[in-house]
């Protein structure tokens, strides 16, 4: 059979729409932010983006990234274990007065969780966190101190609160998923004195991790919007 004949039966690839391209810089550029490459690196693998015809040159362009787990189109995304309903409990209490109290690593929120600070701080880390199905529930009173509220990016994050004298505060570093099977951990509360932080950002990063994250981000982004300047 010739070469036009056989090539009459493959199936046309779809073109790549802009979404999909630009996902695909995105996860380029959180990977230098990550310091997975450099800046000639971070330019050499963009130019293949822009010449990329197919998911598979896209695959292809990520394929080595150790980020090359964030939620794009082209990438497997790892399944987050969920617990089933039985084994998670109603309530739970945080907190403490002239104290604090702290959970993180692999533990088990409750479907309600109340903190309770009095001239006191507390941590909830959920990054590593086995959640139920459905929504998670944070209740906050807070009266001259502080709650840190840490939360992964495969989550979804609602949050609203009252900070009398004080804040409520939902800066997330890193955009949490919009994907409408994603658990969810809605947060609510008052603050009197004091302040409560809900942070999106990547198991095991540190606050100052997080900053310099996002300053690389912020330089990698300013590259792209040159080149697009430019014409490139």
């Amino acid at each position: 059979m010739s070469d036009a004949k056989a090539n009459e039966h493959k199936p046309l690839a779809a073109p790549l729409g802009q979404e999909v391209r630009q996902k695909t810089i995105d996860v380029l550029c959180e990977s230098f932010a990550r310091d997975d490459m450099d800046v000639g690196e971070l330019e050499r693998r963009l130019e293949l983006v822009d010449r990329a015809d197919t998911m598979e040159e896209l695959r292809a362009i990520l394929a080595d990234l150790p980020s090359a787990n964030l939620p794009v189109p082209s990438v497997e995304l790892a399944t987050r274990p969920t617990l089933h309903p039985e084994s998670i409990r109603e309530h739970s209490l945080i907190g403490g007065i002239i104290g604090g109290g702290t959970r993180a690593g692999a533990w088990v929120p409750a479907r309600d969780n109340w903190v309770v600070n009095v001239i006191a701080g507390s941590v909830l880390d959920l990054r590593e966190a086995q959640l139920g199905p459905g929504a998670t529930e944070i209740h906050v009173i807070s009266i001259i101190g502080g709650v840190q509220i840490l939360v992964p990016p495969d989550v979804r994050v609602e949050c609203s609160g009252i900070g009398i004298i004080g804040s409520f505060e939902h800066k997330p570093t890193v955009p949490s998923t919009t994907d409408p099977e994603a658990p969810v951990i809605r947060v609510n509360g008052v603050a009197i004195i004091g302040g409560v932080k809900v942070s999106v950002r990547y198991p095991g990063e540190t606050a100052r991790d997080a900053q310099l994250r996002v300053k690389a981000k912020r330089k990698a982004q300013k590259l792209l919007e040159k080149r697009r300047r430019d014409g490139r």
